[in-house]
């Protein structure tokens, strides 16, 4: 073997699909053989490499196993002659790619008001394969009654499961211990349970739910197009004479036939919502479209989705597009007033492959957000990451930690003017002063749900912003903050202001956005990012004192107060000069009211914005001139004779301004 080529063993062993354990053989003859430290390092990565080849190759396997699994069960589906035959054939493949010990399927029986075992693979307990399970009775009863998945490690020890003495023996019997239950959904009623279980305690990951629920609901399609094709065969012995009504039977149910591998197809393809629409137009021969929520006809989309069935609006027919009592759509077919009810049913079911689709969309953008905001977390809180690993984290999500950065925090202004969009003083007497405390506290329980509820869109927006823009966003400190990529040319401050614009669009809200300066390469210096963090939150509360709320700004944006805003990251010099002047200028001021729990420093701050007039001071502040004037008089025994002169008056004024603004920021 050559000196220069330490891949070609692990070549080897891959091409053959050796096991994880002889992958370490050719480094442990290396160094028996005394080869170089380089040859061994060179080894070393080779054997890395080829083992990550080997768990992707793997991890392809399997996804490939799952896809030909779920096509075989679609074929098997459209091609359906025995109902018996199909449902063992899913148990079976669901047994086989979960890697349980058992895996079975019970149907619900309306009249007796339970769900009976129907088929079994695996069992080998005469007594488990004639349970009936009462509605909300163990896991399965409990999966029927609420169509909802569970899953347990281990099922005697779970108290969450309504035991009897009957359920309990079937499964000792059959000696399980963990159990993973999904409900076989047809439009919004339960029909069964699907079953994967196993002899050992185990744990059932999500994507092995999510696996079953599949097979789960090709199995509730071949259920009911065993009932379609049953009810089909009665009309044709019915109506022998009817040569035409048969002839548009048979076109129909070829058309459910086609629309159902269409979508299929486009499941297994990786098609989107526009694709399941523009297939079941092309069958249907009219046009199809899926509109969100809040656009849809909302009678109409109501009584479909508490039906679980299309509905007739006009001349159109709509189909509500839900999952777990969630409103995600509707689709809507328009210009069939007349539609046949296998057409109909067909609709029904491009709907709830439209559901699974934008659940599976939904799932992977939130996987993505929270990938995000992890690494954006490690860049706060953990500034010793190793760079390397933290470019390959930022690699996956196309960010380059390289290139220039800029930290923006974020947060919604109410609109009374309140900070993070917490609500602004009320007006009247205190809660507890008023005749209706109950009224009042409802009111502080609503408000806190609002902001919470408006914190929530702003991080959803500030990620999907991330996303489009290479960068990372996380929900941090009431609000948001988000570190996007500097476009050559582009500055700080106007980042920060297209940010808020964008955001406030967004979330149809007023959103305030300070931004830090630059970050040349937050990778290779990942303590600065908190820094920065700590500067771009200083400008968002200088925005909001100053009562510029709902704009973006960078700290060059201030002027002298820039000072302060982004002293923290330059050094502690210019802050420290900035609060000597006020110590200088108000000091004695700011330290009497803090003895003495008197309202100087508001007085002063009310005197000047009322022109220096104590007649409009006092109506500003609710008091008798008489009061201002003492006060005043105090002021000018603290600060000297002169504070009025226009050079003292600026000084002040200007020191009031820093006072206020650092005590924002100290908050």
């Amino acid at each position: 073997m050559p000196d220069d080529q330490p891949e070609t063993p692990y070549l080897e062993l891959l091409a053959r699909g050796a096991p994880a354990e002889a992958y370490e053989r050719p480094v442990l003859r290396a160094r028996a053989e005394g080869v170089s430290a380089a040859r061994l390092a060179a080894l070393e990565r080779a054997k890395l490499l080829a083992l990550r080849v080997r768990g992707e190759l793997e991890g392809r396997r399997r996804r490939e196993a799952e896809l030909s699994a779920l096509f075989e069960t679609a074929h098997d589906l459209a091609g359906l002659r025995d109902l018996d035959a199909v449902l063992q054939a899913i148990v079976q493949r669901a047994r086989s790619l979960l890697g349980t010990e058992v895996a079975y399927l019970t149907l619900n029986d309306p009249q007796a008001g339970d769900t009976y075992m129907r088929v079994t693979d695996g069992s080998v307990s005469a007594r488990f394969q004639q349970l009936r399970l009462g509605m909300g009775e163990g896991l399965g009863g409990l999966v029927a009654q609420t169509a909802r998945p569970y899953v347990t490690e281990s099922y005697f020890d779970d108290e969450r499961f309504q035991h009897t003495r009957t359920i309990d023996s079937g499964v000792k019997d059959e000696g399980l211990a963990a159990i993973l239950g999904v409900p076989l959904m047809l439009g919004s009623g339960v029909i069964g349970v699907l079953f994967a279980a196993d002899r050992r305690p185990r744990v059932f990951e999500r994507e092995q739910v999510a696996l079953l629920g599949s097979f789960a609901a090709h199995a509730a399609v071949a259920i009911d197009t065993a009932n379609l094709l049953a009810e089909t065969r009665s009309a044709l012995a019915e109506l022998e004479a009817a040569n035409e009504i048969i002839r548009d039977r048979s076109e129909v149910i070829e058309r459910a036939s086609e629309v159902h591998d269409r979508l299929t197809e486009l499941v297994l393809r990786g098609g989107g919502v526009h694709d399941v629409a523009a297939a079941v137009a092309e069958v249907l021969s009219g046009t199809v479209e899926f509109t969100e929520a809040h656009t849809a006809p909302a009678a109409a989309v109501d009584r479909s989705r508490a039906g679980g069935h299309a509905v007739r609006h006009g001349e159109d027919w709509i189909a509500a597009v839900s999952a777990s009592g969630e409103l995600l759509g509707a689709l809507v077919l328009r210009g069939h007033p007349r539609l046949d009810p296998v057409d109909q049913r067909t609709l029904e079911r491009a709907a709830m492959v439209t559901s699974l689709l934008l659940l599976a969309r939904r799932s992977a953008d939130e996987a993505e957000q929270r990938v995000r905001g992890e690494l954006l977390d490690d860049l706060l809180d953990a500034p010793d990451r190793e760079p390397r690993l933290l470019r390959e984290r930022a690699a996956r999500l196309r960010a380059d930690l390289d290139a220039p950065h800029v930290v923006l925090a974020a947060g919604i202004d109410a609109p009374g003017g309140a900070p993070g969009g917490a609500p602004g003083p009320a007006a009247g007497p205190p809660p507890e002063e008023t005749d209706e405390p109950d009224r009042t506290g409802r009111a502080h329980r609503a408000e806190g749900a609002d902001e919470a509820a408006g914190r929530q869109r702003l991080w959803a927006a500030a990620s999907h912003l991330a996303a489009t823009r290479h960068g990372l966003a996380a929900a941090r400190d009431g609000g948001t903050v988000l570190l996007l990529p500097l476009a050559d040319g582009e500055g700080a401050d106007s980042l920060a202001r297209r940010t808020a614009r964008q955001l406030g669009t967004a979330v149809q809200a007023a959103v305030t956005v300070g931004a830090s300066a630059p970050v040349s390469a937050p990778a290779a210096r990942p303590g600065e990012v908190a820094s920065a963090y700590a500067e771009a939150r200083r400008c968002l509360e200088a925005l909001r004192v100053l009562g510029r709320g709902g704009q973006g700004a960078a700290a060059e944006d201030f002027g002298f107060l820039g000072l302060l805003l982004g002293g923290a990251r330059d050094g502690a010099g210019d802050a420290a000069r900035v609060e000597g002047f006020i110590a200088r200028t108000i000091g004695a001021v700011v330290d009497y009211d803090a003895r003495r729990g008197t309202d100087l420093v508001r007085t002063l701050d009310a005197y000047f914005a009322s022109g220096m007039s104590p007649a409009r001071t006092k109506d500003e502040l609710h008091v008798h001139v008489n009061t201002v004037a003492q006060r005043l008089e105090r002021v000018g025994r603290l600060l000297g004779p002169d504070w009025q002169s226009p050079s003292r008056a600026l000084e002040v004024q200007l020191a009031l301004r820093l006072h206020r603004l650092a005590s924002a920021i100290a908050r």
